[in-house]
């Protein structure tokens, strides 16, 4: 692009194409049509001897006129120079438009503030946009911004580096960069009201999203906060979610794992299991937890964990909640020997059998192999007791019902009736559960079917 002085200096200057598409077509039209004529008669002197040229070869008859007629249908499949035009010059006004806007970042007055409103209308929807502005160098007067005394600048300052992160990662970092995430939680600090804490969570959310800005974050202090905001009862659902949502991001970097456990999040999170709005994310948030000992440790703790996430199972109509409490119950299992008790003392088994027949095929396959680690535990506990005090011990403790349906056999000996008893307590509230589930009455299960089948299964029918 050149450009191009006017007449008159008053007019300022405008951009003109060096080269258009209708000039350059002209050219080629011009040189077809006067071809060889313009060499003819020219000669040269050689050796004091006038020499003529030879005439270049012309072109076949009507290979010239088929490139003019394609020459001259060009505009018409390609477009119309005056389309060219008019998308230039939007283009031209759309840059002029950001390059005013960035330059009123710059005042000390009022209209940075409705400068900074500017920069989040043109930033939303324009990726184009966004990354204009942020090469202009509209990050680092709006982080500046925040150190105003003005909360209604905070506002659109904070909404303003809000849009222009979004989905650009080189803003992303430049905002971090810049020392947005200290100031924010300096006007955290200095006592902002909801409207600036709900726009900080929502920047942290966005910028959080970028592995690189992570542990700059996490080890910035953004936590306390962001936890604070989860569970606050004053915060509006829409921030509660997007602070789960930020702590989410940063506890996929291990390098935050123990801020967060020491912070309090475990218990916050366990606490709110039950709350369908935020039930899914906080389980994804402590499985990514239990990856460290810090956090499994923080698990086991919690009086109620093991209940809470056992209880998870039986929620029919939530399959991702179930895959992902699985998950957590196994890695807990895999980790710690002493939490197997635990599980098996909450009901575990009975949850985990009718989780392997009626569960999605990865909580099937979650279940199964927490089934297979809790069973050879139960082995082990059988053959301890049984051996520390010379008889042969059960497991869990049997009902009169199940103690009915067991009928001594001669020749059998007792640790295997208590496994086969074991068994059969374990299928009979398995029954339970699938017949509350589908709201009929206790009584309609089949007992009496259901003790035949009981009183000849093994160990070796159960599906691990």
């Amino acid at each position: 692009m050149a450009k191009c002085m006017l007449p008159d200096a008053a007019a300022g200057f405008c951009l003109w194409p060096t080269f258009s598409p209708a000039a350059l077509r002209r050219r080629i039209l011009e040189a077809i049509a006067c071809g060889a004529s313009r060499h003819r008669g020219r000669r040269k002197a050689c050796g004091g001897v006038d020499v003529t040229e030879p005439l270049p070869r012309r072109p076949r008859p009507g290979r010239a006129e088929r490139l003019m007629e394609l020459l001259q249908a060009e505009p018409s499949d390609s477009g119309s120079d005056e389309a060219d035009d008019a998308e230039a010059r939007r283009k031209v006004e759309a840059f002029e438009e950001i390059q005013c806007v960035v330059g009123r970042l710059q005042l000390d007055d009022q209209r940075r503030e409705e400068a900074a409103t500017e920069v989040r209308r043109l930033a939303k929807d324009d990726p184009e946009a966004r990354e204009t502005l942020a090469m202009l160098g509209a990050i680092p007067p709006l982080v500046g911004m925040l150190d105003s005394k003005d909360p209604d600048l905070h506002v659109a300052a904070l909404y303003a580096l809000l849009n222009l992160g979004i989905g650009n990662e080189l803003n992303k970092a430049a905002i971090v960069k810049a020392g947005a995430v200290h100031k924010m939680l300096h006007l955290i600090e200095s006592g902002s009201n909801p409207s600036i804490s709900e726009a900080i969570v929502a920047n942290f959310l966005g910028l959080g999203a970028l592995d690189s800005n992570k542990p700059v974050i996490g080890a910035s202090g953004a936590i306390p906060f962001l936890l604070s905001a989860f569970r606050s009862p004053e915060t509006s659902p829409t921030a509660r979610q997007d602070a789960l949502r930020a702590l989410f991001n940063l506890s996929i970097a291990s390098v935050n794992l123990p801020l967060l456990v020491d912070a309090g999040l475990v218990p916050s999170l366990l606490a709110a299991i039950g709350d369908m709005a935020v039930t899914e994310r906080s389980l994804a948030v402590i499985s990514n937890l239990v990856a460290s000992g810090e956090g499994r440790r923080a698990v086991s703790r919690f009086a109620d964990a093991f209940a809470i996430l056992i209880d998870v199972l039986g929620w029919c109509d939530a399959a991702a909640c179930q895959e992902k409490a699985t998950y957590v119950l196994m890695v807990m299992a895999h980790k710690g020997h002493g939490d197997r008790a635990a599980m098996v003392e909450a009901g575990a088994v009975s949850a985990l059998l009718e989780l392997t027949l009626l569960g999605t095929p990865l909580a099937q396959k979650r279940a199964s192999r927490l089934l297979e680690i809790l069973t050879v535990e139960k082995g082990k506990r059988v053959s301890e007791a049984g051996g520390s005090s010379g008889v042969s011990a059960v497991s869990a403790p049997l009902c009169g019902a199940a103690a009915e349906t067991a009928p001594a056999e001669e020749g059998m000996s007792e640790e295997r009736r208590a496994v086969r008893e074991l068994v059969q307590q374990s299928l009979q509230n398995n029954m339970r559960r699938i017949v509350r589930r589908a709201n009929l009455a206790q009584d309609f299960a089949p007992w009496e079917r259901l003790r035949a089948l009981t009183a000849t299964s093994t160990s070796k029918s159960l599906p691990f």
